[in-house]
């Protein structure tokens, strides 16, 4: 399987949506309004080069997206909003490759710090980003706040 890593761009919400809904754990972190396509297209106009899909080539020349990050930052803090990688392809260094692509842009554009969120049952994606060095804070309370009504406040 050939895979190709580029930047996510607005054409790509549809693969990206489905790719989501393929997996429990992508599909519980979702929410109608800054996951709908207008919510993306305003987080790739603030992060357009943060964001990268994994492409598989397939025979014919088509493609299918195999995987795809979502990171943003506000000038000195980075976070991995989206993480996904469809099933059937994991275990092949795609997650691994993603991380290292966003790492590098963030990077690029002077940031230090990254995090992310992983729900506290998901053990393979948490033992995932333990492998890739990212650590648990245990000193830290996670609190947020919707201001949407359509947005859920979480668990």
């Amino acid at each position: 399987m050939k895979i190709t890593i580029r930047q996510v761009v607005i054409e790509d919400y549809d693969a990206i949506f489905e790719l989501w809904n393929s997996t429990e754990q992508s599909r519980r972190a979702l929410n109608p309004v800054d996951d709908s396509r207008e919510g993306i297209a305003r987080y790739l106009k603030r992060n357009p080069t943060t964001c990268f899909l994994a492409e598989e080539q397939e025979n014919g020349g088509k493609t299918r997206v195999a995987g795809v990050i979502l990171t943003g930052h506000d000038g000195r803090r980075a976070i991995i909003h989206h993480m996904c990688v469809r099933p059937d392809c994991r275990r092949q260094g795609i997650a691994h490759r993603l991380v290292q692509q966003a790492e590098e842009a963030l990077r690029a554009e002077g940031i230090t710090k990254i995090f992310g969120l992983v729900f506290k049952e998901n053990e393979g994606g948490n033992a995932f980003w333990e492998k890739e060095g990212y650590t648990v804070r245990t000193n830290l309370n996670y609190r947020n706040k919707s201001l949407h009504e359509n947005v859920p406040q979480g668990e």
